[in-house]
């Protein structure tokens, strides 16, 4: 009996060790909870921006319908107007200055319409990155003993993006200057700089939109933005009374990217720049 007190002793250690080894077990059951209730969240957000997008495509596809229909009208428009020039002499001239009105007014409408699908596609860019953001896994909670997080190139960047569909535009344009301050080096950094100088076209602000996107094609001029840029540029430009800068710059767009969509916008774009004008208070001719 001698040796009984011995053993208890060696049984203490054991009894020690379990406890530690089943609170290590809670500790780890409780990082599961918190990881899936984590990632449940990130599904949640990603549901919702895969709706968003959903619903942006059909406000794209029904533009695309608008001006298929209004290139459908035009043509039929020019149709009769053809009949009717084969009407007597008489009245050629008239009924020619009025399809001259006509086809001018139906081309404007249709430079509307691309500059409205141009800025749904932008939007469609955005959403898209905002899904390929939230699709990434995040990262394990913390341990209790680390230091706070500073902030990061993802969520300035997400952010900006936030506040600008959220129609928060001075609060946007700060963030995303604030992110080609401490990130301006990173492949996102020509978005940045492309949504100050649409945020600030939008704005009215076409001198601050100019700079901006002049600053994104002398400092990045091999992007993905180049194209969105010359084609604001040239549009900022139109606003600003500039039209022959304007017309060099929707050229310059189409020889650099002729294949481009934004070509085909461009080309619209010279060409409601050289539509002839009619004057005012213009009478026909009797002959």
């Amino acid at each position: 009996m001698k040796y009984f007190p011995l053993l208890i002793l060696a049984a203490i250690p054991a009894v020690a060790q379990k406890e530690k080894i089943a609170e290590i077990q809670r500790d780890l059951l409780l990082m599961q909870d918190q990881i899936r209730s984590v990632q449940r969240s990130q599904d949640e957000k990603l549901a919702q921006m895969q709706i968003l997008l959903q619903q942006t495509l059909d406000t794209a596809t029904k533009a695309n319908t608008a001006i298929i229909a209004l290139d459908a009208v035009m043509k039929d428009r020019m149709k009769e107007q053809e009949r009717i020039v084969a009407a007597p002499v008489a009245g050629l001239g008239s009924k020619v200055d009025t399809m001259a009105n006509d086809f001018a007014g139906v081309r404007e409408s249709i430079a509307d319409l691309s500059s409205r699908v141009g800025k749904l596609q932008n939007q469609i860019s955005d959403i898209k990155e905002a899904v390929k953001t939230l699709s990434t896994p995040p990262p394990p909670p913390p341990a209790a003993e680390a230091p706070a997080p500073t902030v990061t190139a993802e969520a300035l960047y997400n952010g900006a993006l936030r506040d600008k569909s959220a129609g928060n535009a001075d609060l946007a344009i700060e963030q995303f200057q604030n992110y080609l301050k401490l990130f301006g080096n990173t492949d996102l950094a020509p978005n940045a700089q492309y949504y100050i100088g649409e945020i600030k076209y939008l704005k009215g602000d076409y001198d601050g939109a100019l700079m901006a996107f002049d600053t994104l094609l002398e400092k990045y001029p091999d992007n993905p933005k180049t194209s969105d840029a010359m084609l604001q540029k040239g549009r900022a430009l139109v606003k600003a009374g500039f039209k022959a800068e304007a017309k060099q710059e929707f050229t310059s767009l189409i020889k650099k990217f002729p294949s481009h969509e934004n070509a085909s916008r461009a080309k619209t774009e010279l060409a409601a720049l050289n539509a002839p004008l009619r004057p005012a208070g213009r009478t026909t001719k009797r002959r």
